[in-house]
């Protein structure tokens, strides 16, 4: 077994890699989620470690007396970071020459030739799902022989094996939470909406819904929802509960949609229940009354949702799948049964206009989730949005992030400029936030909850410095 170092390497401040298809970018206040995609790996490969840089505030420079002893390290990168990622890897190798250093990610499991033609440094790239794939390099397997690999041989040829089937025997996957607690310090993770010190993972991957925008089922985890049994999940709760005790506040199942399974979810939720542990999840604004009560009796506290837009023109161009009459009753039921909602929002999508832009604000300050997040249409290679952006000339010169690690519109169309896409962003915080349905909720958990109140009065600060920076982005793009 090949000593092996999975690693999430630095980047800019705040950068959270690990969030997921819409948002690899700095967030609005501190945000870091748990870097599943490897420590599920990691899980697989006796005596390896796995550092995430970000969230704990490592650099290249304690990276590298990290990487110095490893035979393979197998680093995390996305469309973002990816230049950033490649310098970090040229500077592991400059250190030690024997190294062999891989990506994965969505960004090289659709991109393979590219990555490895533009970035000598990279020795190989583990396309699709890609968990096994790791594992079999860690043994020492010989690369012609590992499905799923593109890499470098010996003549500098690059070579693409022949595709991995997705994994659907769940039940055997190794649970992540060891991994963690082993190598990770779970109080430097948090999520603006969760409990701190929050834990999140996936219980199964693979979505069915056909989002246009959306990167890891079209990239990675297909679109058939394979997942653990509520068993087995039970079990793994257990476990979590033994190893963490009372130091995890919410657990949070971050499966791309968590209830498309009704009684499956329900299942699940009983054994949080008998283990008294606070969850959530991910979810669509589609779920009935039953369900919701039973899953809030059993311990359910939030709902992750994208509504993503308020016009319905645009939601069907974007194969959502959710009516916006739909997602009403659904947010009368949360408000009704008093289950929290986080709802996340995209300006920029296909056919948006001035109009529509005010139709997702008034929208979003209608159904008055507690909390929302706002994000740019972002085209990642492998989407259906990118393919549309390709063929429609919808690009413009902006990168996906800048430098500071804002997000930018990549995106414009001949009645809306990417200025004006990237303004609406601090348009839509304000006018949510800036209302007494939004603000008194707020002010009633920082009085209620003495930790509350410290995070907040922080997240404030984050907050407008972020505006401000937000702000300073587009004045300067727009000056360029």
């Amino acid at each position: 077994m090949k000593k092996t170092l999975f690693l999430s390497p630095p980047s800019f401040e705040g950068f959270d890699g690990g969030a997921g298809s819409r948002y690899q970018a700095k967030r609005e206040i501190t945000s870091f989620w748990y870097p599943t995609w490897l420590a599920q790996p990691a899980a697989l490969v006796p005596g390896s470690k796995l550092v995430d840089a970000p969230p704990h505030n490592q650099t290249v420079e304690d990276v590298l007396k990290i990487a110095q002893d490893y035979e393979l390290v197998i680093m995390h990168t996305s469309t973002p970071s990816l230049y950033n990622d490649v310098k970090c890897a040229a500077a592991i190798k400059a250190e030690n020459k024997n190294v062999q250093i891989g990506f994965v990610g969505a960004h090289v499991a659709v991109l393979p030739e590219q990555t490895l033609q533009e970035n000598p440094v990279i020795d190989f790239v583990c396309r699709n799902e890609f968990d096994y794939t790791c594992k079999e390099l860690a043994e020492g397997k010989p690369s012609e022989q590992i499905k799923g690999l593109s890499y470098r041989d010996n003549n500098g040829n690059i070579n693409h094996n022949e595709e991995r089937s997705l994994i659907h025997d769940w039940d055997s996957m190794p649970s992540v939470l060891p991994i963690y607690a082993r190598d990770l310090d779970i109080t430097k993770y948090f999520i603006g909406y969760l409990l701190h010190p929050y834990v999140s993972f996936y219980t199964g991957r693979g979505c069915p819904a056909k989002c246009t925008f959306c990167l890891w089922p079209q990239t990675i985890g297909g679109h058939q929802y394979r997942s653990k049994s509520p068993e087995a999940v039970g079990q793994e709760m257990a476990e979590a509960k033994a190893i963490f005790g009372s130091s995890v506040r919410e657990y949070m199942f971050d499966d791309d949609t968590f209830t498309i399974d009704k009684q499956r979810a329900i299942a699940i939720s009983e054994h949080m229940k008998r283990l008294k542990l606070t969850w959530s999840c991910n979810a669509r604004a589609n779920l009935d009354y039953d369900t919701l009560k039973q899953l809030r009796d059993n311990g359910l506290r939030l709902l992750l949702v994208g509504f993503e837009s308020g016009n319905q023109q645009i939601l069907d161009g974007i194969k959502k799948g959710i009516k916006l009459e739909v997602a009403r009753k659904f947010m009368q039921n949360c408000h009704k049964l008093g289950i929290t909602v986080h709802g996340t929002f995209i300006i920029g999508l296909p056919d948006e206009s001035r109009q529509t832009i005010e139709e997702t604000i008034r929208f979003a300050c209608e159904i008055s989730p507690h909390t929302i997040q706002v994000s740019i249409a972002a085209p990642y290679p492998g989407t259906e949005l990118y393919q549309q952006a390709q063929q429609n000339g919808w690009f413009n010169d902006s990168s996906l992030v800048a430098n500071s690690g804002i997000q930018m519109s990549t995106l414009q169309y001949p009645n809306l400029k990417n200025t004006e896409i990237e303004d609406a962003v601090e348009q839509m915080y304000r006018r949510f936030y800036f209302r007494p349905k939004a603000i008194i909720p707020i002010v009633g958990e920082m009085l209620s909850d003495p930790q509350m109140l410290v995070r907040r009065l922080r997240e404030g600060r984050e907050f407008f410095s972020y505006l401000k920076e937000r702000r300073n982005q587009v004045v300067s793009s727009v000056n360029n």
